[in-house]
């Protein structure tokens, strides 16, 4: 009797493990996608009102004047303006900031477990998902 529970048991797990880490992977996704595409706007927002310059730094709520004033989670996924890779909620970020244009990055940092596409935005606020 006490065979047959444990049988029945493994059955189930076996069933929910893989639709719940398909679940944490398709979140992971989801949200890197969304973390990119608003560093995205946050940057082509920034060089609307700073007459076409784009930030050239992430800034802080001390450090005025970058990427920060128009998001406040930047520097939570960009470690600095230099593309330093970043790791958060299962993907690499990685931001590169010069006057003339930025590129963001999304990777899995496991490809296949934490994720299974990377996304890159750019100058212009195009998204690609790779």
């Amino acid at each position: 009797m006490i065979v047959v529970a444990i049988i029945i048991i493994a059955l189930l797990a076996a069933i929910a493990i893989p639709n719940l880490l398909t679940a944490r992977r398709t979140a992971n996704e989801a949200a890197s996608k969304a973390t990119v595409r608003s560093f995205s706007t946050a940057a082509e927002t920034f060089s609307t009102t700073h007459s076409g310059a784009y930030p050239t730094k992430v800034g802080s709520s001390t450090d005025a004047g970058g990427l920060y004033d128009f998001i406040n989670s930047a520097p939570s996924y960009c470690a600095n303006a230099t593309g330093t890779v970043t790791a958060v909620q299962g993907y690499n970020y990685a931001c590169t900031l010069t006057t003339g244009g930025y590129t963001f990055v999304a990777t899995p940092v496991t490809v296949g477990t934490t994720g299974s596409v990377t996304y890159t935005a750019s100058t212009g606020g195009v998204l690609t998902p790779l």
